[in-house]
Formats: C-alpha cells, structure tokens, sequence
C-alpha cells in the first residue's frame, strides 16, 4: 500500500472537487473524494438534453478517450502491490437464470457499456465501464481519468452518462447520466494513477428522446424544473405606441428603444419633443460594484448615463458558450452583458449578490445586460422598438427506465485478492496502434483473458508503482473496462478486481500489447463502500423517485 505524504507542516487544501459536497461516508474517509457531476434534476435534465437531440447525435459524434504510455518498454518485475487487509468481496446481482453452457464463445455481460463526457477542451468521448452492484443498484464504475480531466488542472469532466449495451446510437437500456464521482483522494488531488479507479452513482435511466418546445407564461417558466431558457425580441412599435408602452410601464424602463442612427440627437431629460430611449452598457460603465451585484446601484436619477436597471435572460447552453466565444471575439463590443451560471442565476433572478457558486457545465445559464437612462430628440424617420421577453421550457417525451442495477445486473466486487489469477476484461477499443493500424470499429465490445502479472508496472510520469498487468493488445477506448476475476460465462457475471488504467508497448514494435490497472485493496474498497451506500433517484420532473 503506498502512501503520498505531505512535507512537515503542510496543510491540504480542499479542491473545488472536494469544497463540491462530499456524501456521508465520503466525509469520514480521507481517502474518498467526492464531486457533484450533475447534483439537480435540472441539472440532469441538461445534460440529458444534450446527449439525445437530434437523434443522439451528440453520442455518436463522440471519440475514445485515452492514456497510453512509451514510458515503458517491459513489465517491471521489482516492487509491487502490497495487500492492506484480508480479500473481500460483495457478489454480483443480477445474474441471469442459464445455468449450463455448451458453447465456447463468450457471453458478454449486459452490464458493460460506454461513459460518455465532455472534456474541457469542449471535445465529446468515451470511455468503457460497467454497472456494479450498490445497495441502490445504481453504480458504475470506470477509470479515475474518465471522471476527472488530468489535463485540465483535475477538474471533473462535463455531461457524464452511462449507456450500458450502446451501439451506434441506440441506447437499448436507458440513458443513465452521473449525479456523483467517488475517487481515491490520491488520484483526484495528486494524479496518481495508483489509485486510477472511480464509482459514479447515476440516476434512474430515460428511454426516448428529448421532447417539444413550448412557449409558456413567466410563471409557468418559473415553476418548471427541466431544461428552460428565455429569448428576448423587438418589436417596431409607432410612436404613440412607443409613449404608451412606457407609460403603461409605470415609468423609466430597460426594454425600450429608439433607433439613433436616423437623424436623432441625444438632449437632457425634459427637452421638448424627446423620448426614453435606454442605452446598453458594459458591466463596468454601469457603475462602480456592478461586478459583485449591480441590483444594489441605484437608479434613481433622473439624468442621462445614470443606471436604468438590468435585465436576466436564462440561456441554453449553446447559446452561453456562443456569447462567451463573442465577447473573445474581434466583435466582442457586440456583447457587452455579463453571463453567469449555477446559484447565481437563482441570486440574479431574486435581484441579489451573484455570489461565488457557478456552474459553467451543468448550468443553469444566463445573461445579464446593463443599461443607462438616455433621452433623445428622434429625427423625423426614427424608428420605435419595445423590447420583450418570451419563454421556452422542453418538456419530456421520456419514460423512466428505473435503476441500473435493476436492468442490467451488476458486478460484484472484490479487492485485496492474490494476483496470477485469470480474469476477463470487457471494453470498446477503437483508437490506433502507435504503428498506425487501427483494428478495431469502437462499434463492438471485445474482451481479453489471461492471468494477472504478480509484479507491477511501473511508471514515474503517472506515478504507478503498484499497477497489476494483463497480457492484452487492445487500443485506447478500452480504459475503464473492468477486469472481472471469477467470471461466469453462464451468469455473465464476476467480480470487478481492477479497470484498464494504461496502454503499453512492451517489446517496441508499436502496438499496444500489455495494459494496466490499479492494485484493488481496502483502500479501494473504501472507496466503493462510499459510492455504494448513496442514492439518486429519477431525473424525470415530478416522477416519484
């Protein structure tokens, strides 16, 4: 059992992972860590939204994610796990009724399937995994770096689902999106891939698509919990019109105004023959504290450049990164507004402080603009706009598929077993051998078999030292796959003893030939028994959990 010590007198400091809420036993252990993926059914309901529009496309646009390694040029045979206690194990549920076989081919287990993420390179992936058995039978677990994205300072990733069974686009048991990573602390704090392993509990899965678009009331929009947003438009409006709809208004408002460009000459409130017509600023020319809550400048003068209010538009998501690819733009004058996520959009919407808690992957999403109170003397041919806002709520054509466990089993789990024992993997490999060739489609799961190396791999850069091995020449897409000891090739059913950490080329021939993956012990068992005991429920709104 290695551990990573800190120097004399150090202190650790809590991730933005860890600061995200660690779930019962998680906060007793200090070897878990704990981070929310998605932790509100709206939340989900987001990401859900994501991976099936348009026909699931966003899954099948998705490619193999990967780790592999040159580092090493041969299974090191010095050093090596150390076991911490007695091996253990938790059965399997699930398994099917066959009792006998008579053929030589292999059952695949129903429980494997594709995690798929998005990193934070904005790129779509996958990995492989499997369903594990929990006492709420809604467990999956995968490789630490299918949850966590290493290279971008050991964030978790975004839109994390589970399709067990998935093939090109079709999702035959559900959709399952992640709710909650449990990792070792090692590997989400110190990237060590000793501890290169992770359990996600998921919701209940969806089965069909996402459903229609529906144009609803403010206080329909307020009270629906799945994915929402608001779009704001102009209408030309005579003048007449212009002047009642401000009057109907009850005064000085944010959402009117007046082209400038037709002959129209900015005056001072009061001049005769001008009109309101509101300017949209920047954050900044809105007003000293405008950053940290611009609902607490005043706009009570009656002068032109003073503060005439803020509006809170709610986004989704593509339109959010399209505003802040805009403001990183050469027109970046052109989106002059401020867009926030997470618990600030709730404080804007109630006229408070935004506050630190943003969420810029799960959402929710909005966008606040400044204005200031102008007058202006319009030119004969000026034109007149109210500014309004309509609302947007997709609701569901879903059913609920129920728990993972429940449909498609779950492994069992074992940890402080003897190595040199078979055990047979399940993955997707898809990627290229370092040499060029590509055999495998990423379309069909396939498996290996053989016994584990007694010694471990070691790789300084990952920090391994106490790595397992397995003789496999698979690519990458196979990391997460797990490694089950004791399989039943009648219950399609074992033991999960490790997932495929990293890829290695052994003898130098560019190809793949060797794969790792962290040595299972108690502290792994931890882990586990951590994300085992935590529920999660339906995603669907107003479903009975």
């Amino acid at each position: 059992m290695k551990r990573i010590l800190l120097p004399a007198g150090g202190a650790i400091l809590a991730t933005g992972l860890l600061a995200a809420g660690l779930a019962g036993a998680a906060q007793a252990d200090p070897d878990v860590d704990a981070a929310a993926l998605a932790a509100s059914q709206q939340k989900a309901a987001e990401v859900l939204d994501f991976w099936t529009k348009s026909d699931n496309a966003a899954l099948r646009q998705a490619t193999a994610y990967y780790w592999d390694n040159k580092d090493v040029k041969k299974i090191v045979q010095k050093g090596g796990y150390v076991a911490d206690g007695k091996p253990g194990s938790t059965p399997p549920i699930g398994a099917e009724k066959t009792t006998t076989v008579k053929s030589q081919n292999v059952n695949l287990p129903k429980s494997i399937g594709k995690v798929f993420f998005e990193g934070r390179d904005g790129k779509l992936y996958w990995c492989s995994g499997t369903s594990i058995q929990s006492n709420y039978r809604n467990l999956v677990a995968t490789a630490g770096h299918c949850v966590y994205d290493i290279a971008a300072n050991d964030e978790v990733v975004s839109r994390w689902v589970f399709v067990p069974g998935y093939y090109q686009g079709k999702t035959p048991w559900g959709i399952y999106v992640g709710k909650q990573a449990f990792t070792h602390y090692d590997f989400s704090n110190y990237e060590d891939f000793d501890r290169d392993y992770a359990f996600v509990t998921v919701y209940n899965g969806v089965h069909g698509a996402g459903g229609k678009v529906s144009k609803v009331t403010k206080a329909e929009f307020d009270g629906f919990k799945g994915p929402k947003w608001s779009e704001s438009k102009k209408t030309e409006v005579t003048k007449p019109e212009y002047e009642a709809f401000i009057a109907k208004q009850g005064g000085l408002k944010t959402n009117t105004s007046v082209d400038e460009a037709v002959d129209s000459t900015l005056v001072n409130p009061g001049t005769e023959g001008s009109v309101y017509a509101p300017k949209e600023v920047t954050e900044a020319e809105y007003g000293a504290g405008a950053r940290s809550n611009p609902f607490a400048i005043s706009t009570a003068d009656a002068k032109n450049n003073a503060p005439a209010g803020v509006t809170v538009d709610y986004l989704t998501k593509a339109q959010y990164d399209a505003y802040l690819a805009g403001q990183k733009g050469a027109d970046k004058a052109k989106f002059p507004g401020r867009v926030i996520s997470g618990e600030q959009v709730a404080n804007a919407v109630a006229g408070k402080a935004y506050g630190e808690k943003y969420d810029d992957a799960n959402g929710p999403w909005a966008l606040v603009r400044f204005f200031h109170k102008q007058w202006i003397k319009p030119g004969k041919d000026a034109k007149y706009y109210v500014h309004s806002t309509d609302y947007f709520v997709k609701e569901w054509a879903l059913t609920d598929a129920g728990r993972l466990g429940d449909n498609v089993g779950g492994q069992g789990f074992a940890w402080n077993q003897k190595t040199g024992q078979y055990v047979r993997t399940f993955g997707y490999p898809y990627a290229k051998h370092p040499d060029g060739s590509k055999p495998y489609s990423g379309v069909t799961p396939k498996w290996c078999y053989g016994k584990t190396g007694a010694k471990a791999t070691k790789v300084p850069s990952l920090k391994i030292e106490e790595h397992i091995s397995l003789k496999c020449a698979v690519t990458g897409g196979y990391n997460g796959a797990p490694w089950l000891l004791k399989y039943s090739n009648a219950k399609r059913m074992g033991y999960v003893n490790g997932v495929t950490s990293v890829l290695y080329d052994t003898d130098n021939n560019d190809r793949w030939d060797y794969m790792s993956s962290p040595y299972f012990d108690g502290e792994t068992n931890s882990v586990y028994a951590a994300a085992a005991n935590v529920w999660s429920g339906t995603i669907l709104p107003k479903a009975d959990s």
